[in-house]
């Protein structure tokens, strides 16, 4: 992976942070892009001081489809060449029943994990496809497999990255290009307090009695997917704590 260019959406925290350390320990050249502009500074600033590695921080609104080409469409010289994708930047609102459900909530979670998943890969994939070579890698869920009580829309825009993974496995037949979607079971990280608004209490019980997974133990799998040889494509891979064996079935000690 030395010298690679390898783009996470979603950087500043949890998976996205943790994929941009772990690939940065292999001596990958990464782009990190999220809202937050202050936190990616940081994440630049530990890379380079810990692992001598350049960065590219990019402040970006992964729903904002003109910004996003703009960015990650006229990239500078020396970054341009993405060798990784990493469609990470997504988010979960609220458990509420469809009838009761938030539209503004609704806009929000499509646009972020499906739209925006979409913008930017059409910013980023047609280069891979000249150049010959690339490999998206989508972070997906067990809510893209199955669904479970109040979680609606947020498992439908997950089992449409899951189609959409399949088709882009099928539009790119004859090319070097590769598509890997990894789905996670319980990972512990901001994912329910932004769910539930803030309220970490709430989210804090989500994870109450058992050994969830963490960014790290993820951002491994996606780099362990990313380094297969050329002629190995990891098309769908599901990780879950072993403490869970579903999306609703979990063993929580007393």
């Amino acid at each position: 992976m030395k010298d690679r260019i390898v783009v996470v959406t979603g950087a500043s925290a949890g998976i996205g942070a943790a994929c941009a350390r772990a690939f940065a320990r292999v001596g990958a050249r990464v782009i990190l892009t999220a809202r937050r502009e202050d936190r990616l500074r940081d994440l630049a600033a530990e890379l380079l001081r810990e692992h001598g590695t350049p960065t590219l921080a990019l402040a970006l609104d992964v729903r904002d489809k003109v910004r996003v080409q703009a960015v990650l469409g006229g990239l500078p010289p020396g970054w341009s060449e993405v060798d990784v994708l990493v469609n990470n930047a997504g988010l979960g609102r609220g458990l509420d029943r469809l009838h009761e459900g938030s539209p503004d909530e609704w806009d929000e979670m499509v646009d972020t994990n499906l739209k925006g998943l979409l913008y930017v890969t059409r910013a980023i994939l047609p280069g891979m496809v000249a150049r010959g070579g690339g490999h998206v890698i989508q972070i997906g869920s067990v809510a893209g497999r199955e669904v479970y009580p109040g979680g609606n829309v947020y498992c439908a825009t997950k089992f449409a990255v899951k189609a959409l993974s399949r088709a882009m496995k099928v539009d790119l037949l004859g090319t070097p290009v590769r598509v890997s979607t990894v789905d996670p079971g319980m990972v512990e990280t901001d994912f329910s307090t932004v769910r539930f608004r803030g309220d970490r209490e709430r989210a804090a019980k989500v994870y109450q009695g058992l050994k969830p997974l963490t960014p790290e133990d993820i951002a491994e799998i996606v780099v362990w997917v990313a380094s297969r040889p050329q002629h190995v494509d990891i098309t769908e891979l599901v990780v879950m704590p072993t403490a869970q064996s579903s999306a609703m079935l979990v063993h929580r000690e007393p």
